[in-house]
């Protein structure tokens, strides 16, 4: 199978590359070599590369960059899908489009089922519905998979800043009334090759490791990890803000746990605790910045 990966520098599209099985031929690209800003030159690459399957990674995820540049999140959140469903429609490739759980408006109390109607409330969020709609709506061989609060030992993610921040700081301010369920982007890319394999006759599957817990909750647990690993001397303390208080530019959803039921079903063994999801990241972060 020769499966074509966008934004493949990212923190999926790394982790992708991690976890490549042998019996796929992998093209792994980025906005150097497959800009998906420009539809020409993407079009041209996905004929010079004749994937089989293409698993879109690529994203503007800038949340409050995006309120002052939401034609450039539309490009390549929404109307880039649309290309790549395009291609897909008409050559018999499949798409593999990620998602999140910021389509939803946050107004629950349960985790949210894939059936759930959207109504996002920024435009990161209306782009990345976008998104989902050109995929679903263009290509009969595609699939959604939405996720939350992505992590990695790779780029930038709320893990990373929270340890850079942890080093320096005796105590920090972190939300605690936006919940929601972290993933590891290593337990993502599994997925995502299993679902290449496994391909389901759904249309939508909901993914992140366990939890329903705040940020704030988050925080202290990656805080006291990393100092059991020994990443950090001292545990800072972290208080807790609301997201009034917090005021950042773009809306977030007060509520953001996805009903990952069905995945689980279809897909065994997956989904980790976020405890041991985390743990593992760190101890790969770890060995990634030892020198050798």
């Amino acid at each position: 199978m020769k499966v074509l990966i966008t934004g493949a520098a990212g923190q999926v599209g790394q982790s992708l590359q991690d976890t490549v099985p042998d019996t796929v031929s992998m093209v792994a690209t980025d906005v150097g070599s497959l800009n998906l800003t420009d539809r020409h030159a993407l079009l041209a690459g996905l004929k010079a590369a004749k994937p089989d399957l293409i698993i879109n990674a690529g994203a503007y995820t800038a949340v409050d960059k995006a309120e002052s540049e939401p034609e450039v999140a539309e490009r390549v959140n929404g109307k880039a899908v649309a290309d790549l469903a395009a291609y897909c429609a008409a050559t018999d490739c499949r798409l593999l489009q990620i998602s999140t759980d910021f389509v939803f408006g946050g107004d629950r109390n349960d985790p949210w089922p894939v059936d759930a109607i959207p109504d996002p409330l920024n435009v990161y969020a209306r782009t990345k519905h976008h998104g989902e709609e050109a995929a679903l709506g263009g290509c009969d061989s595609s699939c959604v998979v939405r996720t939350s609060w992505v992590y990695s030992e790779y780029g930038n993610n709320f893990v990373k800043t929270m340890l850079r921040v942890g080093q320096s700081k005796p105590e920090i301010s972190v939300v605690d009334d936006q919940i929601g369920s972290p993933t590891y982007a290593r337990g993502l890319a599994e997925l995502l090759w299993r679902i290449a394999f496994e391909w389901p006759d759904e249309r939508i599957l909901h993914y992140s490791d366990n939890a329903e817990i705040s940020w704030h909750e988050f925080a202290i647990g990656i805080f006291e990890t990393a100092h059991d690993l020994g990443i950090l001397s001292k545990v800072p303390a972290v208080r807790p803000v609301s997201t009034t208080e917090y005021a950042a530019p773009a809306a977030r959803p007060a509520y953001g746990v996805l009903d990952t039921s069905l995945t689980k079903k279809l897909y065994s063994d997956i989904c980790p605790d976020w405890e041991i999801a985390l743990q593992t990241m760190l101890r790969r972060l770890i060995k990634l910045q030892s020198p050798t």
